[in-house]
């Protein structure tokens, strides 16, 4: 036999849903039969359920009312502790002690850094990348992408000991050490605009050196002499979450910008301190394809970058560009009393790069990829 619900007639869908009268009501068979899927009959439906639960028993409220708040101060608490783009300050020093570094200074050694680590068969990665980017895109305004990827041993091989990308080189880009501020004339006005705001933000992080050598959220990098230090809001396009909320209104002044890189590894944004007495060891950068900006917050006397074989200084809320695939190093042989270099460091798309490359390298060297 097959039970096949009666409809009921308009009068019975008006008829209010009544409930068995006890203090925790339960559906009785009966009740489940003569109820129609109705929006009268859904609203009387709630309404006897709120008035239940306004029947309940106090203690049950308040134990509700606890499990809620555990709830809400458990996702505060992990949503406080995301977990960090690279390794903590603490994580490498240790590991540094670990394996015998000596002077307190941290190499990196971690497998997910661009520039650090040269994977067999990276130009077939690379290709199959751009062919899944051409997939789901176009092959439009691809041409010098495809013909560095296909090329990209040669390039980086033949390019002159000036000029040596360490990881990938986009051919057929104007190359020049420096670059004039028209370059990317709104970032550099912008970031010039919001000097006081970025250097407010330094002093206040810059006050936890008093009270350790190397406080959380910074990194001390190998040089031949003296300290360097960088704080990172960016660190290869991945946000750095915990830094961020201690640099709220530089951090937000990133999003303004109209050519930071900061969806591929390409992409960094962080301040840069070096103590009187430093030397850093030339190097090239990892790629031709951005700018580096950096936003003087404090140039000191003797303070000086060299790129290319060429010299420049730093000046006070004044930005400086240059193209960091380049050999180039930096100095600061000011004396001690006059404290030491900080800059503010951003990544910005080189101005020959054209849109739809843009984007097409936003995924071929996304993080992670």
């Amino acid at each position: 036999m097959v039970w096949v619900p009666l409809r009921a007639t308009r009068t019975d869908r008006r008829a209010p849903l009544r409930a068995p009268p006890s203090r925790c009501p339960t559906m009785s068979l009966e009740w489940l039969m003569d109820w129609s899927w109705s929006l009268d009959g859904l609203r009387d439906f709630i309404a006897t359920g709120i008035q239940s639960f306004r029947d309940c028993d106090a203690t049950a409220l308040a134990a509700v009312a606890c499990l809620l708040l555990l709830f809400v101060w458990y996702c505060y608490h992990v949503g406080r502790e995301q977990p960090r783009a690279y390794a903590t300050v603490n994580a490498l020093m240790q590991s540094a002690e670990a394996n015998g570094v000596q002077n307190g200074y941290v190499y990196c050694h971690s497998p997910e850094c661009v520039r650090c680590t040269h994977h067999d068969g990276l130009n077939q990665k690379l290709y199959h990348n751009l062919q899944e980017y051409a997939k789901r895109y176009s092959w439009s305004g691809m041409g010098r992408i495809h013909k560095g990827i296909r090329e990209q041993g040669r390039y980086l091989n033949s390019r002159p000991s000036i000029q040596k990308p360490e990881v990938f080189f986009l051919p057929d880009l104007p190359t020049m050490p420096y670059f004039s501020r028209d370059a990317q004339k709104h970032d550099v006005e912008l970031l010039e605009r919001n000097f006081q705001t970025i250097l407010c933000e330094f002093e206040t992080l810059y006050k936890a050196f008093s009270n350790c050598s190397l406080p959380q959220g910074w990194k001390m990098n190998s040089t031949p002499s003296g300290e360097w230090f960088t704080f990172y809001l960016v660190n290869q396009g991945m946000c750095v979450p915990r830094n961020c909320r201690r640099c709220p209104r530089t951090y937000r002044l990133l999003g303004s910008l109209r050519t930071c890189i900061g969806n591929n590894v390409f992409g960094n944004a962080c301040i840069s301190v070096l103590s009187p007495g430093t030397v850093i060891a030339e190097h090239y950068g990892p790629t031709n394809i951005r700018i580096r900006c950096h936003l003087g917050l404090k140039t000191p006397s003797n303070c000086e970058l060299v790129v290319g074989g060429e010299p420049q200084c730093w000046a006070e809320g004044r930005c400086l560009l240059f193209d960091d695939s380049f050999l180039h190093t930096a100095f600061h042989e000011g004396p001690p009393e006059e404290g030491p270099r900080v800059v503010f460091m951003v990544d910005l798309w080189h101005p020959n790069v054209a849109a739809a490359e843009r984007q097409a390298l936003d995924f071929i060297f996304a993080p992670g990829r």
